[in-house]
């Protein structure tokens, strides 16, 4: 092993023990919340854990957390959420149906091309657009990464690829927290519930958040449907490229990161449906189970402590107000296009 190897270990100590440490705290605080509001405001632990954490993101912000933090979300997160198909079999996903996988590749498209288009009527390029629409109706981040480049280069293309990573973390953590009582005040059920999270939230640590938060069938049809849009991240990438390409601008070769933790998802997706089912292995499987869903829940929950101690609610005060409002517009575009599709279906 070399020494670089051996060092990463205690690079990662220091954030890693503090996402820990406030999901601890947020597991300490959700019964004494309950009990000193008299039961009126009960909040689920992942919301504690997500507000403990911005509030003292200024502390986590010096440079020796930064390693922990960043595992947290980028590794530790994947693995939690590959853990989350021992949760799901087959019948959840046909359950689904064709009609709500049609509305979901709809309001994607039409959610980029919405921010192309008021990327244009603001002054705007339409690069930062297509970025903005990428991150909207497919996964934040990741989205955003794999778009830029396959946008051509402009001025300021490295800034507004900073911004749309910075605000789809900042909105996905507030719709986290907005969404489920709209869903609620919507009617919807648990199915249509999961189906909304899954569909219109950013990034998947906040669907997680958002749709676990409510129930365990709201968070196993949000994942669902989330990494539905994860998976049509390269033909989203790949169109991108190409509306641009044939507008005679210089594309990048598109360099989409593979969603490994997606097909191991599947692959215990696979499991869950079969083993049961297997005389042989299901005692042993159904021994194995429960203690690989609380390490799935453990590893969510400190990634989305991890996810609030590195979210500066003032990071997108010193940008431009058009940069906000074509985000703020692509969000609003795929929200209405999904809750009109599923009052419809």
């Amino acid at each position: 092993m070399t020494v670089q190897a051996m060092a990463m270990p205690r690079l990662l100590m220091p954030g890693f023990v503090l996402a820990a440490g406030v999901g601890v705290a947020a597991v300490l605080a959700e019964p004494l919340l309950g009990q000193a509001t008299g039961g009126r405001l009960a909040l689920p632990v992942m919301v504690i854990a997500l507000v403990i954490g911005i509030v003292l993101h200024p502390l986590a912000a010096r440079p020796v957390f930064e390693p922990g933090l960043t595992f947290a979300v980028k590794k530790l997160l994947r693995w939690a959420i590959a853990l989350l198909g021992l949760r799901i079999a087959f019948g959840d996903i046909v359950g689904l149906g064709l009609g709500t996988l049609v509305l979901v590749v709809g309001s994607m498209a039409a959610t980029i091309a919405g921010a192309v288009w008021l990327a244009r009527r603001l002054g705007v390029a339409d690069g930062y657009g297509a970025l903005a629409g990428a991150a909207t109706a497919v996964c934040g981040a990741s989205a955003t990464l794999a778009t830029t480049t396959v946008v051509p280069n402009y001025p300021a293309k490295a800034a507004d690829t900073a911004f749309t990573v910075v605000a789809a973390n900042a909105l996905s953590t507030l719709v986290m927290l907005a969404y489920p009582p709209l869903a609620v005040a919507l009617g919807f059920d648990a199915t249509q519930t999961g189906i909304l999270l899954g569909a219109t939230i950013h990034d998947m640590a906040q669907v997680v958040g958002a749709g676990y938060a409510v129930s365990e069938p709201v968070g196993n049809t949000a994942v669902v449907v989330k990494l539905f849009r994860v998976f049509l991240l390269l033909p989203v990438v790949l169109a991108i490229g190409w509306w641009f390409a044939r507008r005679g601008g210089a594309a990048g070769e598109a360099r989409v990161p593979v969603p490994v933790f997606a097909l191991v998802f599947l692959a215990l997706v696979v499991v869950n449906s079969i083993l049961p089912s297997v005389p042989a292995l299901a005692a042993p499987y159904a021994a194995v189970k429960p203690w690989l869903v609380q390490l799935s829940n453990a590893g969510l929950l400190i990634a989305i402590a991890a996810l609030g101690l590195g979210t500066s609610l003032t990071a997108i005060l010193t940008i431009g107000w058009r940069h906000v409002a074509v985000f703020l517009g692509a969000t609003l575009v795929i929200l209405a296009l999904v809750t009109a599709g599923i009052l419809v279906l």
